[in-house]
């Protein structure tokens, strides 16, 4: 792979901006080589004796011997070849290269390659030095977060040294002469715990001993603490005088106590409190210790690209100005600046001790999470369930036009009363395999999903993973289909056999359980991840919105269909006679109702999310965007009530007309403007937006217009299309539902698009961690 391709590949997203822009350096330098190509002399050439071969004069001159660049040691450098970098001080500490050769022929080429290269220089340099005066802050935020932690675990634990509880010794000093050791409590109920008595590293210390880099053993640690007993001094507890507990307003606990009181509440020194504490900071630390290490590698990266682009220069020009420069580089503060290292051996022994039990190798298992693994395996798969899917489709269809099936005394009936039941697993593998297509265009266009749903690394599935999960579910109910394509009731018994008609509950059960079991199985970290989301949603106003829950409602709201579906699961095997394929839940008035009340359902919840960040950020585009959704709420229930109607009225076929207009032209509006960012007229690419990721702009236009289309599918009811030539109502209303869930594939792609963008914009790469512990007293705080 050339260096230009992997630089983009390892290079973080959000920060692509900031890098050294390489493209186009080397894009000057193709223009040097062009320049100098047209212009260069014939070099002087000799014939050989039959004349048809011609060699450079260079091939005739005397041989200098293998060993003699050796012997003399560093070779000297032609003079003809070198170049004369001056640096000079730039205004606000810029650095300014002064190409001293820009009176030759083409040496303006290269004088602009030099101003763009010191352009992307002091780029670099300065937002390597604000980046790392960011983690130098942030640092001294989580030493003062650990010195409370350690504060409270020695109130909470309460544990023993020489005999005396370290409560006391903190209170009142310890004394130097006492050589005894550690001994643990062993009364009962008491809680107390041998406290570790390493010497603390602190975020901020100068410096860390070779031995405690290396102490990792028990043994080592061991006589480490014997010999420090003699000068061991607990952690200050008057620190708690000062501060208090975070309280975010993330659970319904903890949002009705926000809305009722206070959001910080005094430290009460709770077991509870301390796990929640280390929990936070936990967090905290592997979220810095991670931008630490993609700090190191955006100045490695950048380092490694202006060691190429002078070399190539070198080459193209053939003079030696890359060690002169590169010198410069190493000296600068790019080169020279180790504080991102020193502060990464600091994290990582501070995680180790503290959090990790001294178990290095688990510490730094979580701080460096191993990236996943692709395994062939699950390539060959999904391709053979895919494969044999296919076949049973082929199968199916082969099946229904061989023997009519659909034309048959039971076709009607089977539709009515069996096709709903496995269409909802149709709407789940099609959702499934739009969102794998998503993943996979996320992927090829680098934009950042995993950082903006929140997984945690080395657990997100890829579109392989995806494409194997829908892979299987569909081959298990094609198989459930192709085996329930009976359309003739029994004789004998009046009735279809029971075990087969039981095939779609078998199927969902067995979708429900894997769904939910607890057992490290089938992607368990991602099952759990949807579980939470899902519950957060169905929860709304007392959690805390994140894009994972609001993102996930959205994919509920193009679900509609598959939800009704499930209502007639219900009603079908709950009170219907599924042995004769009989069902009367349209005559049910209960029915009819909470056929309105599953459609409203996932608009209702996400309605519900707007308000809650709406008192959350105080942001009134989450009020127009709760209003959105409220009129959908409208049109939705307005054009179900008007298709229950045995008499259509023209007055409600004008509500649900106008209702469903008003909400299409604003959903639209919505999807596109402010989801997509698009349909800005002013910008660099018009009616689009600044910043594109895909190559084609006709791509995003035909989106537009898809989106436009497939948003027009409620015109279906409120025309009153029951049906076509060749589809049944039952089917046409699937296909419409498959639209939908099409539409939003589409929709997924272009929002986390704006979002990856957006990221990228305000140079966002990480998550922000809530940190336990506020210290109300800032002055207190620094004397500490």
């Amino acid at each position: 792979m050339k260096f230009g391709k992997e630089f983009a590949a390892q290079m973080v997203q959000e920060w692509q901006e900031a890098y050294m822009d390489y493209s186009k350096l080397k894009s000057i330098l193709k223009d040097i080589l062009r320049f100098k190509q047209q212009n260069k002399a014939p070099s002087p050439m000799a014939a050989t004796t039959k004349g048809s071969l011609k060699r450079r004069v260079s091939l005739y001159r005397a041989f200098s011997g293998l060993t003699t660049w050796y012997r003399s040691g560093t070779p000297k450098k032609n003079n003809e070849d070198e170049v004369d970098l001056v640096q000079e001080g730039g205004r606000e500490g810029d650095y300014q290269i002064m190409f001293l050769m820009s009176g030759e022929e083409g040496g303006e080429y290269e004088l602009g390659f030099f101003r763009k290269l010191d352009d992307e220089f002091n780029k670099v340099i300065k937002f390597y030095k604000k980046k790392v005066e960011e983690v130098m802050v942030e640092a001294d935020e989580l030493s003062k977060q650990m010195n409370a932690l350690i504060a409270l675990r020695i109130t909470v634990d309460n544990p023993v040294v020489g005999g005396t509880d370290i409560v006391n010794l903190a209170a009142n000093g310890f004394s130097s002469n006492s050589s005894s050791v550690f001994h643990p409590t062993n009364g009962g109920g008491q809680g107390r715990k041998r406290m570790d008595v390493i010497q603390e590293v602190e975020m901020s210390s100068e410096g860390i001993s070779e031995e405690m880099k290396e102490g990792n053993d028990r043994d080592k640690l061991s006589r480490r603490e014997t010999n420090n007993i003699q000068g061991f001094r607990p952690a200050p507890l008057d620190v708690l005088d000062h501060v208090k507990i975070n309280v975010e307003l993330e659970t319904p606990i903890s949002t009705l106590k926000g809305v009722i009181k206070r959001s910080k509440s005094d430290v009460s020194f709770s077991r509870q409190e301390l796990r929640t504490a280390e929990e936070k900071i936990t967090r905290a630390f592997v979220e810095f210790y991670r931008k630490l290490r993609l700090l190191k590698s955006y100045c490695f990266l950048n380092q490694l690209a202006f060691s190429k682009i002078m070399k190539k220069y070198d080459k193209i020009t053939s003079r030696n100005a890359s060690e002169t420069y590169l010198q410069m580089v190493d000296k600068c503060y790019l080169g020279s600046s180790d504080e991102v290292t020193k502060l990464m051996e600091r994290v990582e022994d501070t995680y180790v001790k503290h959090f990790a039990n001294g178990n290095h190798r688990k510490g730094m298992k979580t701080l460096r999470p191993q990236a996943k693994k692709e395994r062939h395996r699950i390539t060959f798969l999904y391709g053979f369930f895919s494969g044999c899917s296919i076949a049973l489709i082929v199968a199916i269809i082969v099946n229904i036009h061989a023997r009519d099936l659909l034309k048959s005394l039971g076709g009607p009936q089977y539709m009515v009363n069996i096709f709903p039941l496995y269409s909802l697993f149709g709407y789940i593998v099609l959702h499934m395999l739009m969102y794998s297509g998503n993943i996979f265009f996320w992927k090829r266009y680098r934009v950042n999903f995993s950082f903006i749903f929140g997984f945690k690394q080395g657990t997100e599935l890829g579109y392989r993973e995806v494409l194997l999960l829908s892979s299987g579910l569909s081959l298990l109910v094609l198989a459930g289909v192709i085996s329930h394509l009976d359309m003739e009731i029994d004789p004998r018994t009046e009735s279809f056999r029971t075990l087969t008609e039981l095939i779609p509950l078998a199927l969902l059960t067995a979708v429900l359980s894997i769904t939910f079991c607890p057992f490290n199985i089938i992607y368990r970290s991602s099952r759990f991840f949807l579980i939470k989301c899902a519950f957060h949603c169905v929860f709304a106003p007392l959690y805390k919105v994140t894009l994972p829950d609001f993102f996930l409602a959205d994919q509920l709201t193009s679900q509609v269909q598959a939800f009704r579906s499930l209502e007639f699961y219900i009603c079908y095997y709950g009170w219907g006679n599924f042995r004769k394929r009989l069902n009367k839940c349209e005559e049910s008035k209960v029915y009819e109702v909470f056929y309105i009340v599953v459609a409203i359902a996932p608009y209702w919840l996400r309605f519900l999310q707007c308000l809650r960040r709406l008192f959350q950020e105080k942001n009134v585009v989450h009020g127009l965007n709760g209003l959105k959704y409220f009129s959908t709420i409208a049109a939705v229930a307005i054009r179900t009530i008007y298709q229950f109607q045995m008499k259509k009225t023209t007055t409600l076929l004008v509500l649900a007309a106008a209702t469903s207009g008003i909400a299409t032209i604003v959903n639209t509006y919505w999807d596109i403007v402010i989801d997509w960012g698009l349909l800005r007229r002013n910008s660099r690419n018009p009616w689009l937006r600044d910043k594109l990721i895909l190559p084609h702009k006709g791509v995003y236009f035909v989106a537009m217009v898809l989106n436009c289309l497939l948003r027009l599918a409620w015109m279906q009811q409120v025309l009153g299309i029951q049906s076509v030539p060749f589809l049944h109502n039952t089917a046409l209303i699937a296909v419409v539902a498959s639209l939908e869930i099409i539409r939003r594939g589409i929709w997924n792609f272009f929002r986390l698009e704006n979002e990856h963008l957006n990221n990228v914009g305000k140079y966002r790469a990480f998550n922000s961690v809530p940190l336990p512990f506020y210290y109300d007293d800032y002055n207190a705080d620094k004397s500490l």
